[in-house]
Formats: structure tokens, sequence, C-alpha cells
């Protein structure tokens, strides 16, 4: 039960911080070439201005459901923990 709450302790945390780094490195380069990012279709514009939309409020299933999990994980470790190795 530790290993599994320790993997639910740190992937999902760990996929929620690339998936927001990844998407992070497309705006900063569309920005870099003189484009708008479009947060809410996830693409970039040649022209027009678009309201920054965080990732939480695009994503909330995911960063929910990631956060979720990794509460989960912390139960188990606690778990695993206390009951030792049996």
């Amino acid at each position: 039960m530790l290993r599994l709450g320790l993997f639910l302790l740190i992937v999902p945390p760990l996929a929620l911080m690339a998936g927001f780094m990844i998407e992070q490195a497309q705006v900063d380069a569309c920005l870099d070439s003189g484009g708008a990012w479009h947060y809410a279709e996830a693409s970039c514009e040649t022209s027009g201005e678009y309201p920054f939309v965080p990732f939480m409020m695009r994503h909330p299933l995911l960063v929910n459901g990631g956060m979720l999990l990794a509460v989960v994980g912390l139960f188990f470790c606690l778990i695993g923990l206390y009951k030792g190795r049996s």
C-alpha cells in the first residue's frame, strides 16, 4: 500500500506540472513570434487580444482529479506507514 501511495502522491502533481509547463512553453513561443495566445482554443492567433484564463479554469477535472489522487496517495502512505510491513 505504501508503494501505491507514493506513486499516487508523486505522479499526478508531476503530470500536472508537466502539462502546465508544456502549455506555457507554447504560450511563450507564440508571444515571442508576435502572436496572441487564445487560451480558450489553445491556439496562437496572429491578431487580436484574448483574456488570460487560468489553467484551473480551463482544465478543472484534470487539476481537481490530480489533486484528489495525490490526497488519496497521502492517505495510502499514512495507512501503509501505520500498519507497517506484515
